[in-house]
């Protein structure tokens, strides 16, 4: 297998560690070698995060460069259109309608750009936008918009929902687990 290249993208606290933890476990629980790469940059302070899962038969190198990705799932849009140029021709952006300011918008110093993601669209990029955080509300958890966004990835693989299910299983704290499955079925039902 050809291997596939998956950025998980967005700004600290929104929970992309667990997300491609989620992502990691249900690839290794079918049998592909998996690489997992974090760069989390200002975290802390709300700046970009970005993990790199790398999935196939044979996965040399966890990082993911300019044009590579498969696709890119992003909690929120403006993060969609700053990791743009690392999708592939073909690939896709898998993103939330969120939309959380940074730094230089908190203080005025820009402003936040309008119609991000229908920009991207207008160059030919493939772009599945969804709500999740208000899906992620629906579930009981605001704080589940990453399982959600991991639901909506879980379309474009032939990965059993069994497999989901108990990776989440595997990954969240019991007491989480079924808010966690239900933000999984709504992402990929939503």
């Amino acid at each position: 297998m050809q291997t596939v290249n998956v950025m998980i993208v967005g700004v600290g606290g929104q929970g992309s560690i667990l997300a491609s933890k989620l992502l990691g476990t249900v690839l290794v629980d079918c049998g592909y070698q998996v690489k997992v790469s974090e760069v989390h940059g200002m975290s802390q302070r709300g700046g970009s995060v970005v993990t790199y899962v790398r999935f196939g038969d044979a996965v040399y190198s966890p990082v993911i460069t300019k044009g590579e990705a498969d696709y890119i799932v992003s909690f929120e849009k403006l993060e969609a259109a700053r990791h743009a140029p690392c999708l592939k021709k073909g690939g896709r952006i898998i993103s939330s309608s969120q939309r959380i300011d940074p730094m230089p918008v908190i203080t005025g110093a820009a402003e936040y750009p309008d119609g991000v993601l229908e920009e991207l669209r207008s160059k030919g990029v493939l772009v599945d936008e969804l709500d999740a955080l208000e899906l992620a509300r629906s579930a009981g958890s605001a704080k589940s918009v990453n399982i959600v966004l991991m639901g909506r990835l879980a379309r474009y693989f032939d990965i059993p929902m069994e497999k989901w299910l108990a990776a989440i299983e595997k990954c969240v704290k019991p007491q989480f687990a079924e808010v966690n499955k239900k933000a999984f079925m709504l992402g990929c039902d939503g």
